[in-house]
């Protein structure tokens, strides 16, 4: 019992190890001068003016515009990918008219539309939602379309067996076999959600963390940038923790999810 007890407090301080390591690493070589103030600013002046801008409001602005774009780019990208890969991995017909011509927009990086995208969509929201849509869209769709075809066959012959009709079929048997890759793919297009959204908030912005950034760059204030960068990876590693739960939730039903 008290090494099961052990290993829980364990388990819940693990992850905070090598985090708190890095901020220790981080203090000391900024305090002693071995990297200087112009490359990186010490964690206590990140934390001065983090405290400073969420008390004035700006940072909590910021982050709150930040965080609608990257939703609401995942819940159209996401939910486009999602519908294409259930009707490509349901139907060969559709297999065969879509998946090669998505496939092949897939190898172009969605990065370099930016300059195009900046042409026809301007600076404003719609050219953020367009990227953040098109960079979670393939890893969404890729994830649903496999997990579909994945199905074990044996498992939809039984379920045939036990008089299952094609749409019972779909949601007893075919939608849970693939829910593990389905959550595989949206954990990855979380991360590309940040990353597309941190370009295209330097690129062409006039709010947000990573407008905020490029603000900074122009002063030079270091502080600022790393705080930027800091909550980003904050936001990510919320969003991972998040589709974590989410598959702790869907997957309780699946030995591998289980905790032993």
């Amino acid at each position: 019992m008290k090494e099961s007890k052990g290993r829980e407090r364990f388990y819940v301080v693990a992850p905070w190890i090598i985090p708190i390591l890095l901020v220790l690493a981080w203090h000391v070589l900024t305090t002693t001068g071995i990297i200087g103030a112009n490359v990186l600013p010490q964690p206590l002046k990140v934390l001065s003016i983090f405290a400073a801008m969420l008390k004035s409001g700006e940072l909590l602005t910021h982050i709150a515009i930040s965080s609608k774009r990257a939703l609401s780019g995942l819940l159209i990208g996401g939910s486009i990918g999602f519908l294409l890969g259930l009707l490509n991995g349901f139907s060969r017909v559709a297999e065969k008219l879509a998946d090669s011509s998505i496939q092949m927009v897939r190898t172009i990086p969605h990065l370099s539309l930016i300059p195009l995208v900046i042409i026809w969509f301007g600076i404003d929201e719609p050219a953020k939602l367009v990227l953040v849509s098109l960079g979670v869209f393939f890893p969404v769709y890729l994830n649903t379309f496999h997990g579909i075809r994945s199905i074990d066959v044996g498992l939809i012959e039984m379920g045939k067996v036990y008089g299952l009709n094609r749409l019972a079929l779909y949601w007893h048997i075919i939608l849970p076999g693939a829910l593990p890759s389905i959550l595989v793919g949206l954990r990855y297009a979380l991360g590309i959600m940040w990353l597309t959204l941190i370009v295209a908030e330097t690129v062409a912005a006039k709010s947000g963390l990573g407008y905020m950034a490029m603000n900074a760059r122009e002063f030079f204030q270091m502080d600022v940038i790393v705080l930027s960068i800091l909550i980003y990876a904050l936001l990510g590693k919320l969003s991972d923790s998040a589709a974590k739960l989410l598959e702790k939730w869907w997957l309780a039903w699946n030995p591998n999810y289980v905790r032993p």
